[in-house]
């Protein structure tokens, strides 16, 4: 007959005070590692991968309006900078730049929130608000706004002509809201070094929300 042999030894490094207390001190440290590497994790992504921002003015209307809360993804933006290649935006991409210094408005906004519309090396001209742009592929230019979803109710009012070469590493940016956005009619092309990054959803209101 063959007798079960029962491990005591195991048993009682299992139950010993001291093992005990050990894994106990091991579970806290794990604790404390979460606690700290969470907020980290959560600075990381704000800093590099994505930001909530909110609209604040009515220069995009009617795509977006003032409160707005939007996610800008920035994670393109940060691959360029470490692999210090050139950044690419395209047309009509809504994106989040820094406050260009020629600006000289009354608010002590950081940021600014605007469409692209022109890109690197073309030219782009404005007469009685209609907006053209010339490149090597349409030589004889085209209007940006045609049959875009923004330019349903697009009007305006400004007629001050401008005709601008947008250099290397710039972009020509627009509101929505033509007649009350301070823009590259004002300040000219920016450089896209001074792009955070592309608005890629709105999550408020939550009763509209949308990818843009």
């Amino acid at each position: 007959m063959q007798v079960e042999k029962i491990d005591f030894n195991r048993h009682d490094e299992d139950t010993h005070p001291l093992k005990k207390s050990v894994s106990f001190v091991k579970r806290i440290f794990q604790s404390f590692g979460l606690i700290i590497a969470a907020p980290l994790l959560a600075l990381f992504l704000t800093a590099h991968v994505f930001q909530p921002y909110q609209v604040d003015g009515l220069s995009m209307e009617t795509t977006l309006q003032n409160g707005d809360r939007l996610i800008v993804y920035k994670l393109p933006r940060t691959l360029s900078n470490i692999s210090g290649s050139d950044y690419t935006l395209h047309r009509w991409d809504i994106i989040v730049f820094d406050r260009p210094r020629k600006l000289r408005a009354t608010d002590s906004a950081k940021h600014l929130i605007k469409r692209v519309i022109g890109l690197p090396g073309e030219r782009v001209t404005i007469d009685k608000g209609i907006v053209t742009v010339y490149n090597k592929d349409t030589p004889e230019g085209f209007n940006p706004d045609k049959d875009q979803d923004y330019a349903k109710g697009l009007t305006t009012e400004v007629d001050n002509p401008l005709d601008i070469t947008v250099g290397q590493n710039e972009i020509f940016v627009l509101g929505d809201n033509r007649d009350n956005s301070s823009d590259s009619r004002i300040f000219g092309a920016i450089p896209t070094s001074s792009v955070v990054g592309k608005a890629t959803a709105r999550f408020v209101p939550a009763n509209n929300m949308t990818t843009l």
